[in-house]
């Protein structure tokens, strides 16, 4: 990964919700993507290439949906190709992430201990948080 797109890439970062950056820096997804790229015999301008897609669905400026699509559009692979790259990185990078933030969101609901009234009440108000502020 070049270092601007670093850079770039912990602004965006940086912008995001503790969890979710907790998640991204849980593991190394440049160095991932650097891999899969390699294996599935990419130049460098085209790893960097998937690197800024897969960047982009990680900060959320690109959907999960479109990735494969994004990955041969702007990649230039084929269409096989390109879904096979969108699966690997998805198992490697996208649904490990997601695992992480899924334990951190279910810890953080287990230690704030929630009453049964909380839920009662909840349901009473027909869903509006608002009534709770």
């Amino acid at each position: 990964m070049t270092k601007e797109l670093q850079q770039k890439m912990s602004e965006e970062i940086a912008k995001l919700p503790r969890y979710n950056q907790e998640a991204i820096n849980s593991l190394d997804w440049g160095d991932i993507s650097w891999k899969i790229g390699k294996k599935n015999l990419l130049t460098e301008s085209e790893i960097n290439d998937l690197q800024i897609e897969t960047g982009l669905v990680l900060v959320g400026l690109s959907e999960l949906d479109s990735f494969a699509i994004n990955i041969e559009n702007n990649v230039g692979t084929a269409t096989t190709e390109s879904e096979e790259i969108a699966k690997e990185i998805y198992d490697e990078i996208f649904k490990p992430m997601a695992d992480k933030m899924e334990i951190m969101v279910k810890n953080k609901i287990k230690s704030q201990n929630p009453k049964w009234d909380q839920r009662v009440n909840f349901i009473i108000s027909g869903g509006d948080y608002s009534n709770f502020l």
